[in-house]
This record gives C-alpha cells, sequence and structure tokens, in this order.
C-alpha cells in the first residue's frame, strides 16, 4: 500500500514566493540550476532544432573523454586531411601540411569554432577513420547520456539534414562537461586563441557574456541561416549555477541582450536555500514484523531547493512510501520520496533512506503490528461515508 505523510519538517514553514514567468524571444529555449537540478524555463526544449555550431560542444566532450582514458594526449600531433581542409566558415585555416597538436585543435574548437578543427578530431576517433563514422558515434554516446533528442550527421555542427539537437539535450551536455571535465571547462572562458598567426580575423572567442561581469564562463556559440543565433550559456555567482540554452534569435546583438536578459532573472528572481540535513528524521515510516513500529525516513544527503523570491506561498510536500515496511530494513536503503510541489516550478522527488537499521521482530511485536495493522483498518471502515 501507498503511504503519504505531510512532511514534518522546515519545508512546511518556508514561506515563498512565484516569480514572474521568463517570456523568451527565442524559438526554444531551456534554463537549468545546476546544484538542484531545477528546471527555471522549458520552451521547446525537446524539440529536435539544427544546433549549428552549439553541437561542437559534443566532439568536444568526446575529445576530453579520449584524452582521459588515454586515447589521446595534448600533445598528440594529428594529420589534417583534405576533407577537413575544405570546410568553409568557421576555421583554424588548417591545411594539409600542418600537424597541430590536440591541446591546439581543443582551443581551436573551442576559442575558434573551427569547422576543420573538428574534422580532424573527429577523423582521429571515429571507428572507421571518417567524419561520418564519428557522428555515428556522437550519436550513440549521446544516447548513453540521456540525449534522446540529438542525432549527429557530422562533427562541427554544419548546416545537413538530420543534424539535430533539442535545447534540454544541449543543457543535458553543457552540465556534463562542467562536472566531468572541472580541469578542462576554464577553457571555455578563454577569450582569444591564437593560432600560429595565421587566422588574425578568427582569435577571439564569439561568446558575448564572457565580458558581461555576470559570473559567464561558457560554454558555446551557434549560428547559421536555417538556426538562427544561439548559445549554450552557463554563469556561476557564489555557489549558484545557472546553464541556459536558447536558439532562433535574429542577430547576435539579440542573442547577447537575451542571455544577458536570463541571467539577471535566474539569479535575481530564485533563491537556494537548504531546507534538511542527510540527518534531519522527515517522517517515522510504519514497519511490519519488525523490532520497532516504525523507522525515520531522511534525505540521502543534504536537501537544498531552489524557491522563487516574491508572491507569499507556502510549499506543498509530502513523503510517499510503500508500506508498511517489511522488517529487516536496512540504515540508507532507499525506502520512499520526498515530494516538493512549488509554485510554478516542476514538482522535485528527493529519494529518502532508512535513518536506522530494523531487525525482524520476535512474538511480541510481531502481533501489536498486526493489531496496529487491523486497527487502522477498522478506523478506516468506520470513518468511509456510506454509498
Amino acid at each position: 500500500m501507498i503511504r503519504s505523510i505531510l512532511a514534518a519538517c522546515a519545508l512546511l514553514l518556508l514561506t515563498v514566493t512565484t516569480a514572474v514567468a521568463y517570456d523568451t524571444k527565442a524559438t526554444a529555449a531551456y534554463v537549468l540550476d545546476q546544484n538542484t537540478g531545477t528546471v527555471l524555463l522549458s520552451k521547446n526544449a525537446e524539440e529536435p532544432l539544427p544546433p549549428a555550431s552549439m553541437s561542437k560542444l559534443m566532439t568536444i566532450y568526446m575529445t576530453f573523454e579520449a584524452v582521459q582514458d588515454g586515447r589521446l594526449k595534448l600533445d598528440d600531433r594529428l594529420p589534417v586531411s583534405e576533407h577537413a581542409m575544405s570546410y568553409g566558415g568557421s576555421t583554424m585555416f588548417l591545411d594539409t601540411t600542418d600537424r597541430p597538436t590536440v591541446e591546439d585543435l581543443i582551443r581551436g574548437m573551442i576559442v575558434m569554432s573551427g569547422n576543420d578543427a573538428c574534422v580532424v578530431v573527429a577523423e582521429a576517433l571515429s571507428i572507421d577513420g571518417t567524419e561520418a563514422g564519428f557522428a555515428r558515434m556522437m550519436t550513440a554516446r549521446g544516447r548513453e547520456m540521456g540525449m534522446t533528442h540529438s542525432v549527429f550527421t557530422n562533427a562541427s555542427g554544419w548546416p545537413e539534414p538530420g543534424h539535430r539537437m533539442s535545447m534540454k539535450d544541449l543543457a543535458i551536455l553543457a552540465d556534463r562537461l562542467i562536472k566531468d571535465y572541472p580541469t578542462f571547462y576554464p577553457l571555455f572562458a578563454e577569450e582569444k586563441f591564437e593560432f600560429d598567426g595565421r587566422a588574425p580575423q578568427n582569435t577571439r572567442n564569439r561568446n558575448p557574456i564572457l565580458g558581461m561581469d555576470i559570473g559567464a564562463d561558457g560554454l558555446k556559440t551557434g549560428h547559421t541561416r536555417e538556426a538562427g543565433f544561439g548559445l549554450v550559456g552557463s554563469a556561476k555567482q557564489g555557489d549558484r549555477r545557472v546553464i541556459f540554452v536558447i536558439t532562433g534569435l535574429d542577430t547576435a546583438a539579440e542573442r547577447a541582450a537575451e542571455s544577458r536578459r536570463i541571467v539577471k532573472w535566474a539569479f535575481r528572481q530564485f533563491a537556494e536555500k537548504q531546507v534538511a540535513t542527510a540527518d534531519t528524521v522527515l517522517a517515522e515510516a510504519e514497519v511490519w514484523n519488525g523490532a520497532t513500529a516504525t523507522v525515520g525516513l531522511t534525505p540521502e544527503e543534504d536537501l537544498n531547493i531552489l524557491v522563487p523570491i516574491l508572491d507569499r506561498d507556502k510549499i506543498v510536500s509530502e513523503v510517499v512510501y510503500q508500506g508498511p515496511i517489511e522488517a529487516p530494513i536496512t540504515a540508507g536503503e532507499r525506502y520512499g520520496e520526498l515530494v516538493i510541489r512549488l509554485p510554478d516550478l516542476p514538482e522535485r522527488r528527493v529519494p529518502l533512506v532508512a535513518a536506522t537499521d530494523v531487525e525482524q521482530g520476535g512474538f511480541l511485536p510481531r502481533m501489536r503490528t498486526v493489531t496496529q495493522v487491523l486497527w487502522r483498518q477498522w478506523s478506516e471502515t468506520q470513518t468511509e461515508e456510506p454509498s
């Protein structure tokens, strides 16, 4: 039987407010508070769209993976094929006589948005030595990472039919880049990279939020005629980090202005609060055939939530578990969930674990449990309204 208990904790005492709904100019957008995993904005976020150069983030992620597991070294020098050299758009101006290092290629992808750099890395890592083969690897790896609305046909985001990503998938990818590769992530904040002095017109990072003094430190812009202007961005203020993805803006200036607005809104309209620690007992769950009649349920870890900061209203929260829980019970094992409902934000479910071990009881505890269950069932029948 599924049991539901109002959570007797600070959650019920915390007053919060409803944030003003954000009306973005982007055709699709996704905004995520990284610390709490709270989705602040979702607009057409699961629709597969042309990602332009924002999809370079997947090539970059897989390059970081290859360096981490030893398939590539930062000082490895890679050959440049005719195919890589043939790309136009944003490039490092590589030719077939070059042997750039992996480190140069990484910076070339991030700062210079080099299409040719992406292809050089793709051909080096591809299962069959081709960019198309690497694109298939990108799609498969994306699925493993939970990016269910992404299909890659090339390594750079070059406009091609079927090359698609959703804004939510791009946010998943940004989150993983930040968490999985903290030593590499600062590269996204580099505003200038000069490669061999051959591309003076393409040395500046196109990310407009890096110089805005809003805590921005990444990640990648994108633009094609089909996609419009887009950006995968991240900013950190204090202990909070916000990740956002937008696309479909009409101009680079509009993209920059909308990015600034989103970052300011996300930090000013919401605040992170700790409402329970890992040892806080939020509810007592009934136990079947145990040495004790109940067991405390606590969060697996300290519980922080993100709350809007205007319009006063109370958080609604409840503990849900399948019970009575049959003994023996192991401390630290999951036995329930805390369901938190906030104004204008998605419902959040937090795993709850047993606070203590509960051994199987002897004859008297078992009789007590049976008596309690029978009494509750009888009481419930007495309070039912006649049909």
